[in-house]
């Protein structure tokens, strides 16, 4: 019997060590609690693993489902193997400087539901100089209507250079003091590669906390994450009401969130919204574009924006009585006398 399950656990090993030259993810090829290496391993689907457990390919391992981080919407969640993993460096990624709010905001969502488990401890945002100045800081009252985050459970750390913010985010992983950690940079730096990225990754893994990397307007750089989302704001679509969606308003924030890499999940798209009450996402299917509500004064949209500047063209009436010697006509008069208006 003991030769057995010595037997079990070589083999076991050896699977692992094969995973992770596959690429596998590690983390994800621990035997769960109260599970066997044996039993783990013969495991060939998700029925025979039962309702608590995650095949993360049939015949090698399965992972307890709280090791994932679970979005709420099934077919992502599916996607990603469970969830996004937990003890885990996760990559959220904007292509561009104007998707920095929509990443922002999705890694907000993702502490929401981290904070459900974690209640009570504080979240830790790390960024440099530049990132803040470029991308702003997130909004204390806005933090609690939308994510139902108090602002005193937001810390930020401010570096000078990316250096030092490698250094505290690392650092930081390491506690299990805080519920997550968010880490902020911005553009492609060399020093971000596949060495500080796995240093950040094995901090995550062994206190057992989330750790977020958002790259603002950046290149898809190799890392050492598992899992890479690109993140950028969506359409809202009309707002819901008891008689159906409420033409001319706009309704909740949404996300479309692809799967740029991921090691056990092919890649995707999904369109998310955010709901700020529940505090929870849902998936939308359809493509619904939200129109700016009209004026509260009344019906009538407001005039066409014209062609009249401050001084006409050179080519205008005015300007040729000007060089007549005729008096200045009232459109050549100083910009502070009348009205500025641009088409």
């Amino acid at each position: 019997m003991a030769v057995s399950a010595v037997a079990r656990d070589t083999v076991f090993a050896l699977r692992r060590q094969i995973a992770k030259i596959e690429g596998t993810l590690p983390e994800r090829l621990q035997a769960p609690p109260g599970c066997a290496p044996g039993i783990a391993q013969n495991q060939t689907s998700s029925d025979a693993a039962g309702p608590d457990m995650t095949i993360v390919r049939p015949g090698l391992a399965v992972a307890s489902a709280d090791a994932f981080l679970h979005t709420g919407i099934d077919r992502l969640d599916a996607a990603l193997g469970g969830g996004l993993p937990k003890a885990a460096l996760s990559e959220i990624h904007g292509l561009e400087t104007r998707d920095a709010g929509a990443v922002a905001g999705f890694a907000l969502s993702l502490v929401s539901l981290v904070l459900r488990e974690k209640q009570g401890l504080p979240i830790l945002w790390v960024g440099t100089t530049e990132i803040f100045h470029e991308a702003g800081m997130p909004y204390a009252r806005g933090l609690h209507a939308l994510f139902g985050v108090e602002p005193g459970q937001l810390l930020f750390s401010e570096a000078p250079k990316l250096l030092d913010a490698l250094w505290i985010a690392e650092e930081a992983a390491r506690m299990t003091a805080f519920a997550a950690v968010i880490l902020e940079i911005r553009g492609s730096p060399r020093l971000l590669d596949l060495t500080a990225t796995r240093r950040l990754h094995a901090r995550a893994r062994s206190a057992g906390r989330p750790l977020l990397l958002l790259r603002q307007a950046g290149e898809a750089d190799p890392t050492a994450a598992p899992v890479r989302l690109i993140v950028s704001a969506a359409p809202a679509a009309s707002r819901e009401t008891l008689a159906g969606p409420l033409a001319g308003s706009i309704g909740r924030p949404a996300f479309k969130v692809d799967i740029g890499k991921s090691r056990t999940a092919l890649p995707g798209q999904f369109t998310l919204e955010w709901n700020p009450n529940e505090h929870a996402f849902a998936e939308r299917t359809e493509n619904s574009v939200a129109v700016v509500s009209a004026s509260g004064r009344g019906a009538d949209p407001a005039p066409a924006s014209g062609a009249v500047l401050a001084f006409p063209a050179l080519a205008s009436p005015a300007v040729a009585s000007a060089a007549s010697g005729d008096q200045p006509s009232r459109q050549q008069h100083p910009a502070h006398r009348s009205p500025r208006r641009a088409g």
